[in-house]
């Protein structure tokens, strides 16, 4: 199943007989909150999807952006007309991060076709989609979420296969090594993983995918590949399912580890590696 959609082939399926249910999961970290621009201007139909309020818990030792009450997250889908019969397409303001948690979430707790906008708004926009203003009025959907879908990583599940396995840090290279850390309580890395930034998942644009061959090549060069076991993790499991994605395009399945390190450098029993090398 395809895991991404270009703007060309989402405008084909919306004018079609089985249009798929749009999602706009605008979102950056430290804010604005994305419900403005929202409103200011959607893809038509598309229902505005709260991250921090319907894709996360509250923020607290599980970290920043831990799993939501699937109860809340439920709601959310359902009132946002999620069917289980009726194909997903998810997107943000352009970055991918928001919109792939969302279409982590969707697959993880058991829907079967969901795919994220590459390029997002932009590359709507780029192709000549219209936007609208107009308040979306989805019909209820019945998408029960069921959790368990997909693989997913503790904290001790994350060191485990660091030693066994591949375990990917999606955070830039410099948080990585432990020179900077503008937000968690110490910098550094989990021992034995290894960098992997998402943002060279993408393009030169910033926000549409390299080809799958590209990324397999990437991938390959860092141990992950399909025969390999594979977990990923960032700051709070946002950028992380970016890369989870980056990998299903390159054809490697992967684990996520949601807590990520706003989890992991929260407690101080765990150990910190720093440098470029896996620790």
């Amino acid at each position: 199943m395809n895991v991404i959609i270009t703007a060309t082939e989402l405008a084909s399926e919306l004018a079609g007989p089985a249009a798929p249910v749009l999602l706009d999961v605008r979102w950056q970290l430290g804010g604005p909150p994305g419900r403005q621009e929202y409103e200011a201007g959607h893809l038509p139909g598309a229902v505005f999807t709260d991250l921090d309020g319907e894709l996360a818990g509250a923020a607290g030792p599980a970290g920043r952006h831990p799993l939501p009450d699937l109860t809340v997250f439920g709601a959310a889908m359902r009132a946002a007309g999620v069917r289980a019969d009726r194909p997903v397409v998810v997107h943000d303001g352009g970055q991918g991060w928001a919109a792939a948690r969302a279409w982590w979430l969707l697959r993880w707790t058991g829907h079967p076709d969901v795919r994220v906008l590459d390029g997002g708004l932009a590359a709507w926009r780029a192709a000549g989609g219209t936007l609208t203003d107009a308040p979306p009025a989805p019909e209820p959907g019945d998408f029960t979420p069921v959790s368990g879908n997909l693989p997913l990583l503790t904290a001790d599940d994350a060191a485990a296969l660091a030693r066994r396995g591949v375990l990917l840090d999606a955070r830039a290279a410099e948080r990585y090594r432990g020179e900077v850390e503008p937000i968690d309580r110490v910098g550094g890395h989990i021992p034995g993983a290894v960098s992997a930034p998402t943002g060279e998942n993408v393009t030169e644009d910033g926000t549409t995918f390299r080809t799958a061959a590209e990324l397999a090549r990437r991938f390959t060069s860092l141990g992950a590949t399909a025969d390999a076991e594979v977990g990923v993790y960032c700051g709070s499991g946002v950028s992380a399912a970016h890369e989870v994605l980056a990998l299903a395009v390159a054809g490697v399945p992967a684990a996520l580890y949601v807590g990520s390190w706003s989890e992991w450098s929260a407690d101080p029993s765990r150990p910190v590696a720093t440098g470029p090398e896996p620790g």
